[in-house]
């Protein structure tokens, strides 16, 4: 976005009448980027499952510690984040420059909020760059045409997609949209990939209740359908595990048993 007039238009698209998950994450991170609506429906989750927070917590430390092994391991100096959210500390291109300042970063979301403050996405290191595509993860034509601008798709790429498969139903064919986003991919491109399980009653329940009024619905899946979102690839160790248990760090505090409510790995394309 170039002028007021283009910042109008995107914030004339907010529906601030019904949660939306960016706005809801941002309030369980401790950002200030959320509606009444967003601040309420993040404080059901709360009520109900009161480790709600230590989970998006937990999920960005994955986010963090994924960059790291995909530029520092795997060599990887191409990001595609889809269903990057509200801009927040160590975001993607921060973590990925740090270590390479030529990395390249593209994020996507559909969310008119994140459009608006995009530029906080867009502050790249001159060596790198970084750029914003606004579509819907059901589109993965449009994502790796937009993101082609920026990215070149014939060298590997890591495509990060946290928290963002739930929000696609088996209706939408969340494998089929996987599928399409890494096949035109070189070799080497990688997948980085978290959601939440079902295994846990309280969560359970307190996902049912945001969905019953919330602009996009999340979809809780077993610990081997997540897994299944990996099949062709190459996983890296310790392959499909939860979210606090993926390449930890040494020093990490113990988190209690009842944050494990989440699956995650990295996996490359043969």
């Amino acid at each position: 976005m170039s002028d007021s007039n283009a910042d109008a238009s995107v914030w004339n698209r907010v529906d601030t009448t019904v949660p939306h998950s960016a706005r809801v994450w941002d309030f369980l991170l401790g950002g200030k980027d959320h509606f009444k609506v967003d601040r309420e429906a993040g404080q059901t989750l709360l009520r109900l499952f009161p480790d709600f927070a230590m989970v998006a917590r937990l999920q960005r430390e994955f986010l963090v510690r994924s960059v790291r092994y995909l530029v520092r391991e795997a060599g990887i100096r191409q990001f595609l984040d889809i269903g990057t959210g509200l801009p927040t500390a160590n975001n993607t291109h921060e973590v990925a420059q740090r270590l390479a300042a030529d990395s390249r970063v593209v994020y996507v979301d559909n969310d008119p909020i994140v459009l608006a403050h995009a530029r906080a996405l867009l502050a790249s290191t001159p060596e790198g760059a970084t750029d914003y595509v606004d579509a819907d993860v059901r589109r993965p034509g449009l994502i790796l045409e937009q993101a082609g601008r920026t990215l070149d798709l014939s060298r590997p790429v890591a495509v990060m997609m946290l928290s963002i498969a739930g929000q696609l139903t088996d209706d939408d064919d969340p494998q089929g949209v996987i599928d399409r986003l890494l096949e035109p991919l070189a070799s080497g491109s990688h997948l980085a990939l978290s959601d939440g399980t079902n295994t846990n009653p309280a969560l359970i329940e307190a996902v049912t209740a945001y969905n019953k009024s919330s602009a996009n619905t999340y979809q809780l899946r077993s610990p081997e359908r997540i897994a299944g979102f990996f099949t062709g690839l190459e996983l890296v160790e310790p392959g499909v595990v939860p979210t606090p248990e993926w390449h930890p760090e040494p020093d990490r505090w113990d988190e209690p048993a009842t944050v494990v409510s989440a699956m995650c790995g990295v996996a490359r394309k043969p």
